[in-house]
């Protein structure tokens, strides 16, 4: 068990708290908050209360995304090139948690997509690592929910930006067809491309009404 006592959390979001490992400063541990799931629970539906908690779990959800087919059986090693790894479920003291690579540039944790944007907009060598990885999406069709520039990270490799997604693997479609049909997933990537820049657009323009 890995004891996370004395260790601050780097980052937050609304399910989890992000812990660099005290035993691997490269790995990024993500544990729950506490007693979310019993919290989520109480607000569900009534048939979602129903059930057991597997489905609010954000860390069983992850565990899950990165057992997509596009994933898990890559035709090549580049579907890593924009994705963190995902190492598996570790027990900490603050609950189990999902372990994933920690992106670093020189030592320090990489900022997000969306803390550059705010600094310095749309320069154009973001975007230029915009537009490399939205061929990788369309080359992998990796599934993703929609892609949020606070889940998006930036390495600095070689005197280049590269976006790396940390957070939001999965699918969500109602009826999970893109999760079967390479049809059916490549108008879905488009359409999380396609609201990729809405978002981004939302955010720079002042965050005025729906970005959807």
């Amino acid at each position: 068990m890995i004891n996370l006592d004395g260790v601050s959390s780097f980052a937050k979001g609304g399910n989890r708290r992000c812990y660099v490992s005290p035993i691997n400063p490269k790995r990024c541990l993500k544990v729950l908050h506490e007693n979310l799931l019993d919290k989520l629970k109480e607000n569900s539906a009534w048939y979602k209360r129903l059930g057991k908690n597997a489905g609010l779990d954000d860390n069983l959800r992850e565990r899950d995304a990165y057992n997509q087919r596009a994933i898990s059986s890559p035709i090549n090693s580049s579907v890593w090139n924009h994705l963190a790894k995902w190492y598996g479920m570790v027990e900490t003291n603050l609950g189990p948690a999902s372990e994933t690579e920690l992106i670093l540039n020189d030592g320090e944790i990489a900022e997000t997509l969306e803390t550059y944007l705010f600094r310095e907009g749309l320069t154009p060598e973001i975007q230029e690592a915009l537009k490399t990885f939205e061929t990788w999406l369309r080359t992998h069709l990796v599934l993703t929910k929609n892609i949020i520039p606070h889940n998006v990270v930036i390495k600095k490799e070689n005197g280049s930006l590269i976006l790396v997604i940390i957070d939001g693997l999965g699918c969500k479609s109602f009826i999970p067809l893109p999760k079967y049909s390479r049809f059916f997933a490549r108008i879905y990537v488009e359409r999380r491309i396609k609201l990729m820049w809405s978002r981004i657009h939302w955010d720079l323009g002042g965050r005025i009404g729906d970005w959807k």
